[in-house]
């Protein structure tokens, strides 16, 4: 499919850069209301027949693989980014997640913890359109997700161990046929992107959309590599590499940046000058710091029956019981425990792959039940992505520094969650338990945090810079907290309220 093209000196469109969560949602918020976009994707396009329900050939086929030094993340390069690799989980922030500081203090001298500038009560609205555009299981009168046998083992489980808020739904998979897209047939392998189009993904959701309207231009294999200015500060264009290593320069009136935190951390520094020395909309310092990614872990138990998890979609329920803050636990914010299955390539990485341990799991595998740990991280100025003073990567661009270590917090909500977790499932008998840390680099959040005080921050309530008044950060960066659950389904909300703002300037003529 193929939408309108603009030209290059075209300084009327919003350029958008990235196309997932973020990025693709307010590329055709804008287009539905008649805005000229131009949306680059440093990734290919691929197609439904592209995905195979093989986790590395599509890792190699989508990933992100070019060079990072630091901390691992686990984000895609194509059209739809991590939209294709996420598991489709979509819970909301609860009403004391968007106030970090005022509810927990700042926890130690390490954290920089603030409040969110804007209210659960406020964003309520478009976590109500964000969920109808995905097909949020179990919400607006959408069925919930089906019961899988590893979801039924851990309700179980839990009820037994005194737990009441157990759900199959809240997932962004369409439990029936619904938007155009099947139901889900069960199938697995979600990480390895839905062969049938089931889960949502800006791929084949948004971006089509969006062309339709005869308002958008998607640019594939478009690397961005830095943001243009005029003397007063205002964006004027964006520079990218072509997929044959060509400079191209795109004006633009306004530009969003949805790269996922690495990318749009790099850009916004990279984009440094005279006027922005420390880097675009960096007066604050505050571009790249305050990296979060959750409180992770993950759980095995083999159960004295087969369960079968990889029968089923790959997450498929959430218990929020322990989400609420309650010092009393040890820790700071809450948690919550998601049913999560796995092939057998991904549950022996997950056990290290090697040992009696390893070997008591896997030769049990038809008998594994699963779980996933996310948690509330707390802030920190010192996790942090830079840019390395001398080494560029393949495009020319700086290679980006990916610093991240667990807070003290962190560590004991795990601990906390990993016994948690024990109780369910040795409650129903388990035979061997195996709980640990979970490494695995997603759900970036907070390089670009939203801050009532610009000193705090990089943008304000509606992600749009401070120090740049037609320059917007559209993806998990402007989180000022991380909350316990999966981002993206605020991502989308926030995306929906920039685009009516946007709109709303652009009527008003003051962007």
């Amino acid at each position: 499919m193929m939408g309108k093209q603009f030209t290059p000196d075209d300084a009327s469109v919003v350029v958008v850069i990235g196309s997932g969560a973020g990025g693709g949602t307010v590329a055709n918020e804008l287009a539905q209301k008649g805005i000229d976009v131009v949306c680059l994707e440093a990734g290919s396009r691929l197609t439904l027949a592209d995905v195979e329900n093989n986790p590395p050939l599509m890792d190699a086929r989508m990933g992100w693989h070019d060079k990072r030094i630091g901390n691992f993340l686990w984000v895609c390069k194509t059209v739809g980014g991590t939209t294709m690799r996420w598991s489709g989980v979509t819970p909301r922030l609860q009403a004391h997640e968007f106030r970090a500081l005022t509810t927990y203090g700042q926890i130690d001298a390490g954290t920089s913890l603030i409040d969110w500038p804007l209210t659960l009560d406020e964003l309520a609205p478009y976590y109500d359109k964000a969920e109808l555009k995905m097909g949020v299981s179990g919400s607006h009168a959408i069925p919930p997700s089906e019961e899988s046998n590893n979801y039924k083992v851990f309700k179980a489980g839990a009820r037994l161990a005194g737990y009441q808020q157990v759900t199959s739904g809240r997932m962004a998979i369409n439990p029936v046929a619904r938007d155009g897209r099947p139901g889900c047939q069960q199938i697995g392998f979600c990480h390895a992107g839905c062969a049938i189009g089931a889960k949502w993904s800006t791929l084949y959701t948004e971006i089509p959309k969006a062309e339709l309207t005869g308002h958008f231009e998607l640019r594939a294999n478009s690397m961005a590599v830095r943001i243009d200015h005029d003397k007063t500060g205002k964006v004027t264009g964006v520079i990218y590499r072509d997929q044959e290593g060509k400079l191209h320069e795109q004006k633009a009136r306004a530009v969003c940046v949805a790269g996922n935190v690495v990318e749009t951390a790099r850009i916004l520094l990279n984009s440094d000058s005279m006027l922005f020395p420390n880097g675009l909309a960096n007066s604050s310092g505050q571009v790249g710091r305050n990296y979060m990614r959750h409180t992770f872990g993950a759980v095995l138990a083999v159960m004295p029956k087969p369960v079968n998890m990889h029968r089923s979609a790959r997450q498929t329920g959430i218990l929020f019981d322990e989400q609420a803050h309650n010092p009393e636990r040890g820790f700071a914010g809450g948690y919550q425990l998601q049913a999560i299955g796995g092939d057998p390539h991904t549950m022996s990485d997950t056990l290290g792959g090697w040992g009696s341990e390893h070997t008591a799991f896997m030769d049990n595998y038809s008998n594994l039940a699963a779980l996933f740990i996310t948690g509330e991280d707390p802030a920190e100025s010192r996790n942090r992505i830079s840019l390395h003073d001398t080494e560029l990567d393949a495009s020319g661009l700086p290679v980006p520094v990916v610093e991240y270590r667990n807070h003290q917090n962190t560590d004991a909500m795990r601990d906390h969650a990993i016994g948690a977790s024990r109780r369910i499932y040795e409650s129903l008998g388990a035979l061997h338990f195996w709980g640990g840390d979970a490494p695995v680099g997603c759900h970036n959040m907070g390089v670009a945090r939203m801050s009532a005080d610009p000193n705090d921050g990089v943008t304000n309530r509606w992600g749009q810079a401070h120090d740049v008044p037609n320059l917007f950060v559209s993806d998990g960066s402007i989180f000022s907290s991380s909350g316990a659950g999966n981002p993206t389904l605020t991502i989308v909300a926030l995306a929906i309220r920039q685009a009516d703002h946007i709109a709303e300037r652009m009527n008003q003529k003051t962007l």
